[in-house]
């Protein structure tokens, strides 16, 4: 049996998700559990769906997304990116569509970290003359 499964690794701030696209019927499965289950935002699930509206393969793949990290924005980002590495694996031909959309670029804004002296990244601590 020729099982074939395309795989995708995407990130988004501190999520990781591995996603494998398997020839079905549309069915999309978030660490065990269906996409309506794990995302409670309706504005997620459309992120995580984009890369296979853009390509119009949103009935020919089932997703199967292993992920984690993060929050929820976070992850539905990472999701995203790694379906879109799937979709190139599947089929070369998708790239002009995706590049062009933005779903094969990894985001690279991430938290800024605390410096020494602040009380956040840039909050200085409150200033008094006396």
């Amino acid at each position: 049996m020729a099982d074939t499964r395309y795989y995708g690794t995407g990130r988004r701030k501190k999520s990781v998700a591995r996603v494998y696209l398997i020839p079905g019927t549309g069915k999309i499965t978030i660490n065990k559990r269906d996409i309506d289950e794990y995302l409670g935002l309706e504005t997620l699930k459309v992120i995580v769906r984009q890369p296979l509206v853009a390509t119009d393969t949103l009935d020919k793949f089932d997703v199967q997304v292993n992920v984690k990290g993060g929050g929820y924005t976070g992850q539905a980002g990472a999701i995203r990116h790694g379906i879109a590495r799937a979709l190139l694996e599947a089929d070369a031909e998708y790239r002009p569509t995706l590049k062009a959309a933005g779903y094969l670029t990894r985001d690279p804004r991430m938290k800024e970290r605390k410096k020494y002296g602040l009380k956040g990244a840039r909050r200085a601590p409150q200033f008094s003359k006396r």
